[in-house]
């Protein structure tokens, strides 16, 4: 696993050297951004190793339209910031992100309302932001996502190598068709996802999941897998459908 800090020029923050298991284990969701361009050689590289993904026969069927500062882009980012706003608030309302916990500042689900707000607030200055896409060469299936999704998240470590964060989010759904007209996506084109990239305000960390020993099971359905278990100091999330008693 490499170590250490690689120098940059003067007056910018080192970037910090990710092995890729340690990337795997730390790329957390970023929704916050500096206000900072991402570099057109980073988003480049970010780019290249998104497309080295892997798909069904090697088909590579997955497009990226990347969102900076061009009048479409502008156009198309006041879209966006509509419909997550709109769905955001609806989300907010269906899981009761201000009942329970959620009226304690300090609780977790709070803060998740909090970085929520902001991400769909300030949605219009994201850095970059990328439409994830798949040419169909047939009728949607269940799986056409397993020739898509794999690049989205070699683009979101790729990003995190590199200093940045991002995020995926299928919020695009409810401006679609406007998206469509605007950036002359033809219709046999699925948009998959929305993802955005920037510097973050916050920082990457240990991801918090459930226990592994709930998530993988051996020769068999809910079969415990005793070679299975959490490194030491893991932490664990709170959210998910209720744990087995």
């Amino acid at each position: 696993m490499d170590s250490g800090d690689e120098a940059g020029p003067a007056g910018v923050e080192p970037v910090e050297r990710v092995g890729l298991l340690h990337g795997l284990a730390t790329t957390r969701a970023i929704r916050r951004y500096r206000d900072e361009p991402v570099d057109d050689d980073d988003l480049a590289t970010i780019m290249w190793h998104a497309t080295r993904a892997p798909s069904g026969s090697n088909r590579q069927p997955f497009r990226f339209v990347v969102l900076r500062d061009g009048p479409r882009a502008f156009k198309a980012k006041t879209l966006l910031g509509e419909s997550f706003r709109t769905l955001w608030a609806e989300k907010r309302r269906r899981d009761g992100y201000d009942a329970g916990s959620g009226s304690r500042d300090d609780s977790p689900k709070a803060r998740m309302a909090t970085t929520m707000e902001h991400f769909v607030d300030h949605f219009e200055s994201t850095p970059v932001v990328v439409l994830a896409c798949l040419i169909r060469h047939r009728d949607p299936t269940p799986t056409e996502g397993a020739s898509v999704y794999p690049a989205c998240q070699n683009l979101l470590l790729a990003a995190r190598a590199l200093g940045y964060g991002g995020v995926m989010t299928m919020w695009h759904a409810h401006v679609d068709a406007e998206l469509r007209e605007l950036l002359g996506i033809p219709v046999e084109v699925a948009i998959s996802a929305t993802l955005t990239l920037g510097r973050p305000a916050g920082h990457h960390g240990p991801v918090r999941r459930r226990p592994v020993e709930e998530l993988v099971f051996d020769d068999g359905w809910a079969q415990p897998a005793a070679w299975a278990h959490d490194p030491p100091g893991t932490r664990f999330t709170s959210a998910g459908p209720p744990r087995r008693s």
